[in-house]
């Protein structure tokens, strides 16, 4: 067999179509995770001990079950008892709510990483416990949780793949409907790994600069 790239020209659009979808549902998925990320990192730090229990039970669950599962019982379980989602909607959900337990323990680590004395002169200084938070704790954990949120969302892309397996014609879907058309498996899957070696690099090198850019300031000399 002859290596040929060529014969996927007339196909690149079709592939492409797949790379943006990729990109929208991880994007969507992303957002709904640092969301629901912070709400359960918020729950795992707080003092009620129902309330942080739970938060750890959905953590433990949620990483602990193959997401290849988890995404069949929203898209072929939940339809059984009249609940019917979508594929798309299915997708963003299903790796949201993975995402989220992932997230929520790179902005718990944040939160509890931030120096104590800050928050000891945000009290003197006479702001509430509510402002605190909100201005001051959440923005430093965010800040500091950029590099394993980036590794979160790294994640999410390789296993958007799987959302094939629901009808979902992502990247991985539009390029099995390409190598079957075309009879070239190789060609395909060889252009399939580049690109997701190639997305996954920028995102990476993406997330570094951020990083570096937002925590700029603490890695400043004093004086």
């Amino acid at each position: 067999m002859r290596f040929d790239l060529t014969v996927l020209v007339p196909h690149l659009g079709f592939l492409a179509e797949g790379a943006l979808l990729t990109a929208l549902v991880c994007g969507l998925a992303l957002v709904g995770g640092v969301i629901l990320g912070m709400v359960v990192a918020i729950a795992r730090t707080s003092s009620n001990r129902v309330v942080n229990r739970i938060a750890a039970a959905y953590v433990d669950l949620f990483r602990n079950i193959p997401f290849i599962v988890q995404l069949f019982f929203f898209y072929y379980g939940l339809p059984e008892i009249g609940i019917f989602i979508d594929a798309f909607t299915t997708g963003v959900v299903a790796l949201s709510i993975a995402g989220g337990a992932y997230a929520s323990d790179a902005i718990r680590a944040g939160i509890l990483a931030i120096d104590t004395g800050i928050l000891e002169a945000a009290e003197v200084s006479g702001l509430s416990r509510r402002t605190i938070f909100r201005r001051i704790v959440l923005p430093i954990a965010l800040r500091t949780s950029v590099r394993p949120l980036g590794s979160v969302l790294i994640n999410m892309i390789l296993t958007s793949s799987v959302l094939s397996t629901i009808t979902l014609n992502e990247l991985t879907g539009q390029a099995k409907i390409v190598a079957s058309d075309t009879f070239r498996p190789f060609e395909v899957y060889f252009v399939l790994l580049v690109v997701y070696a190639a997305l996954t690099y920028l995102v990476s090198l993406g997330i570094a600069l951020l990083h570096r850019r937002l925590n700029r300031d603490l890695s400043e000399p004093v004086g």
